[in-house]
């Protein structure tokens, strides 16, 4: 446990939070009904996930509508409580669905960051963006009205068709993919264990209300404010492509060495973060004491990203 303590103190103290990507506004949103067998073994029931590609002007953002939905839903209800608790406290009975894994594609600067959540956390990879050697055929299709143009690839071990927008000019596309003179608005492998499936299209709408608070606060009945464990820290608006501001940055290697931590013990590893939370604030209280539940892993002998066979 201390090793882990380390670990996690070394992440808070000897990172920096997520500033150097300013926000673009979103101009579009395109859906996708994601689909992934991830256990051969059950192909009659693939991982299913409802997600979106939120388009910028110079940035895009891939991640999971379910999860949106699910923490709008989720404020709603901590907010419409404390508005009628008498003492201010809450009682919501919250299962998390939805991937807390989104992908920021930057193709000005060809650089790539991806968020992931372990616990209480959220993190930040930065990475460069990957180059896709693209085919482009003269086969057309069109998506929900936009004309698409076919092109095909091989990438991180599968071979992949898309269906891009010339018209959408950006170079993105769902997860990783990009490098296409349109955005991607429908990919597949060739065996369909992977599928982008085209779910629509809309335009951005940006809130002009103010509010200043993250997404993650909400205002007790005092006017004290309080953190929703569990939601991203992302601006109010969650059309504004934005890298969360109190991510940890780290490396692949380093959150690789969380989740096998994690995965060891899941109760030592989450003591350790809060040991590490409650050192890096002072005051001389002892940390409280904590126990989670982690429920039975998914079977997954098929990753999305396969090795190259040599």
């Amino acid at each position: 446990m201390k090793k882990q303590f380390l670990l996690c103190a070394a992440l808070l103290f000897g990172t920096v939070m997520a500033r150097a990507q300013k926000p673009d506004t979103a101009q579009l949103l395109v859906h996708y009904k994601f689909s992934h067998i991830r256990d051969t073994t059950n192909r009659e029931h693939p991982y299913t996930e409802n997600m979106v590609l939120i388009v910028g002007k110079n940035a895009g953002a891939y991640k999971s509508y379910d999860k949106q939905l699910q923490d709008a839903l989720f404020k709603k209800q901590v907010q419409e409580q404390e508005a009628n608790s008498v003492d201010g406290h809450v009682n919501i009975q919250r299962k998390s669905s939805g991937s807390g894994t989104e992908y920021y594609q930057f193709p000005n600067g060809k650089k790539m960051v991806r968020k992931e959540a372990l616990l209480f956390n959220n993190y930040l990879i930065p990475d460069a963006l990957p180059a896709i050697d693209w085919k482009i055929s003269g086969d057309t299709a069109t998506f929900g009205g936009l004309h698409c143009q076919k092109a095909t690839t091989h990438f991180k071990g599968r071979d992949y068709t898309a269906w891009f927008c010339p018209d959408l000019p950006l170079h993105i596309g769902p997860w990783k993919l990009n490098g296409l003179p349109g955005v991607i608005v429908e990919a597949y492998d060739t065996k369909k264990e992977v599928d982008f499936k085209f779910d629509g299209i809309e335009k951005a709408v940006i809130s002009t209300k103010k509010d200043d608070r993250p997404a993650n606060q909400a205002s007790d009945s005092q006017g004290r404010m309080a953190v929703m464990i569990g939601m991203d820290d992302q601006d109010s608006d969650p059309n504004i492509i934005q890298l969360p501001t109190k991510a940890i940055k780290t490396t692949q290697k380093e959150f690789a060495n969380l989740q096998e931590a994690m995965r060891k013990d899941p109760n030592a590893f989450a003591q350790s973060m809060v040991n590490a939370q409650a050192a890096s604030q002072g005051g001389g209280r002892p940390a409280p004491k904590i126990n989670i539940k982690v429920g039975p892993q998914p079977v997954i002998n098929n990753p999305i990203e396969l090795p190259e066979k040599k």
